[in-house]
């Protein structure tokens, strides 16, 4: 299934569908059991993200001398920042930004392609929320006894699963008032956070963690507080919107166009060197501290050049979304299409191929980049499995993962 633009239609989308029936993206004309075409652009930006976290979890599991000095609390100022281990965490910084963005593009490409299929809100928005507790269950259930064991992590999973459960009602405000709400969360979260911690004489409540600061609260330790990774899957949704409107080649140019204001946000924020970074401000001129910026929690100036960057590999993979370069981006495609599978396993098999070995922190980067390599190979048939089994079964447990 592919979306092309209909002949002689300069303003409409149609995509090509089983059976040899079609619907326009905007407005959707309800068609029982047909739905729209995945966007093969968003899976391969989404399958490349999966590599470079595989290379960031390889580290934590196998590098000696990985780097986390991404927070004021993680750094002291003045600290050496080796080039080659700095790049190595700061290539991966754009993961977690592009997952959350393109689950809220996703989820906005899913619900019209289930309400052409007939479902109503309600059904809707039980399964939004249902699927969004699922996937923020999973951090402290699945990931956390294998990213710190005797301790509950909360991350990249938290933030999608609790932004999906918002989403079931953000869904409804018009696409100006979620673009408003996301910028004032990105440009104001450094104020909101002060805001917030004044309020409780600089005690960090659960509430204050879990949404605007993170931290630890007992054993259980917040890396992704809620609200500014809301924003971002928000952005995320109106790209949807958008795609589903004007096509994949015409929202290209809208994402470059955001990637350049984005970046330029980045100079001015970093190099202002004041508000905007979090309070991780730079030590110097060098590249590499103008690139040394907050993800926990995430800064204006972290969202202008993650969003910036990603929107860069983004608007040229849209142009090129038919023909489809098959042999080049078929891998990709795969990792993107099973992401929250191949995500599951990932650091599981990290974690077993460093203990069989006896390798566990005890490598470098030459060995990092090696385990990373070697845990996409492993993987790389059982996603290729796994997305055969969900085509099979679109209604049943996959659906969730």
């Amino acid at each position: 299934m592919r979306p092309h633009r209909a002949a002689g239609q300069t303003n409409q989308w149609v995509f090509h569908l089983p059976a040899a029936a079609c619907m326009r993206a905007s407005p959707v004309v309800a068609t029982p059991n047909l739905r729209p075409a995945r966007l093969s652009a968003l899976d391969w930006l989404r399958g490349f993200v999966m590599v470079l976290m595989t290379v960031d979890h390889a580290s934590g599991e196998l590098n000696a001398g990985r780097l986390m000095t991404d927070s004021t609390s993680l750094y002291t100022a003045g600290t050496a920042l080796p080039a080659a281990q700095f790049l190595t965490r700061w290539m991966t910084h754009l993961c977690a930004p592009t997952f959350v963005f393109l689950a809220g593009a996703a989820l906005a490409l899913s619900v019209e392609r289930r309400k052409a299929a007939g479902a109503s809100a309600r059904d809707l928005d039980r399964f939004i929320v249902t699927r969004g507790f699922l996937i923020a269950a999973l951090d402290p259930l699945w990931m956390s006894w294998v990213f710190t064991p005797g301790r509950v992590l909360l991350q990249v999973l938290y933030a999608i699963g609790g932004s999906l459960v918002a989403m079931a009602a953000l869904r409804r405000l018009r696409t100006r008032w979620l673009v408003v709400l996301a910028l004032v969360l990105m440009v104001g979260g450094e104020a909101l956070t002060g805001l917030a911690l004044a309020g409780t004489g600089g005690v960090q409540t659960v509430p204050v963690a879990l949404l605007l600061t993170g931290g630890r609260l007992g054993s259980v330790i917040v890396a992704y507080p809620l609200l500014p990774w809301l924003a971002i899957m928000m952005l995320g949704w109106v790209l949807g919107r958008h795609l589903l409107s004007a096509g994949p080649e015409r929202t290209a140019g809208l994402v470059a166009r955001g990637a350049l204001a984005a970046l330029v946000l980045f100079v001015l924020v970093r190099g202002l060197n004041g508000y905007g970074n979090m309070l991780l401000l730079r030590d110097d001129a060098s590249p590499i501290q103008w690139l040394h910026v907050s993800k926990y929690p995430p800064s204006l100036s972290y969202d202008a050049l993650e969003l910036g960057l990603m929107a860069l590999c983004l608007a040229p993979l849209l142009r090129i979304e038919q023909p489809a370069p098959a042999r080049v981006l078929g891998p990709l495609l795969v990792l993107g299409q099973t992401a929250l599978f191949y995500y599951l396993l990932h650091v599981h098999v990290l974690a077993l191929g460093a203990w069989a070995l006896d390798f566990g922190h005890r490598g470098g980067l030459a060995a990092t980049y090696a385990g990373a390599f070697a845990t996409v190979l492993v993987l790389y048939p059982l996603c290729v499995w796994y997305r055969g089994y969900k085509r099979a079964h679109p209604e049943g447990w996959p659906r969730y993962i």
